[in-house]
């Protein structure tokens, strides 16, 4: 569909350029205000919205001058956005300790998990922890971020924009290199109601 979709921009005379694309201005934050807070339940919120079933990935990003490791963090709000340019993005919490150091390396690899990767996955969801004493990775070859081993696809960014979005982070990353592995051994991580599930054949 979004190859379609470039299709009739094309033909329209419509711009699809792959070339640099301008980084918006950075957002200024603050806290949400009294205002702003909708009636609900948050507790609702999550129950409600936990009916959406997700993928769920590990984002990662090398170490900056000064810093002790590489950095990384569970993420279920990874989404694909533009094929044209190339463009993908997450959604990180405004509390999270790990965002500071992948905005301070502006750049970042998402590692998509695979079916049997829920223990990973759980390592990287803890705070103040060795997230990646004992995982295996390489270096991503445009960024050099994480690559974490055995996963089914892998996409290499560089930070593009950052948005608000109430208590999140919306933030924007183009894709500079990108992988998967053979279809026949990629069934992914699923997540559904606070739980970790697969595909059934």
């Amino acid at each position: 569909m979004a190859a379609t979709a470039v299709r009739y921009l094309r033909s329209v005379g419509a711009s699809t350029t792959t070339g640099p694309v301008e980084a918006l201005p950075r957002p200024q934050l603050r806290a949400v205000g009294d205002d702003e807070r909708a009636p609900l339940d948050p507790g609702e919120f999550r129950r409600v919205l936990g009916n959406f079933a997700t993928g769920v990935t590990v984002v990662t990003a090398p170490a900056s001058e000064g810093e002790p490791g590489p950095a990384g963090f569970a993420c279920q709000s990874f989404s694909s956005l533009s094929l044209d340019p190339p463009l993908v993005s997450f959604m990180v919490a405004r509390t999270s300790t790990t965002w500071p150091r992948i905005a301070r390396a502006g750049v970042f690899c998402v590692n998509v998990l695979g079916a049997d990767q829920g223990e990973l996955c759980r390592g990287f969801a803890v705070s103040g922890a060795d997230k990646f004493a004992g995982v295996d990775h390489d270096a991503a070859p445009v960024t050099g971020s994480p690559r974490l081993s055995g996963v089914p696809a892998w996409i290499d960014c560089t930070i593009q924009a950052v948005h608000t979005g109430g208590d999140h982070l919306i933030v924007i990353g183009r894709v500079e290199a990108l992988g998967a592995a053979d279809e026949d051994e990629a069934d992914p991580l699923l997540f559904h109601r606070g739980r970790f599930g697969r595909f059934a054949t």
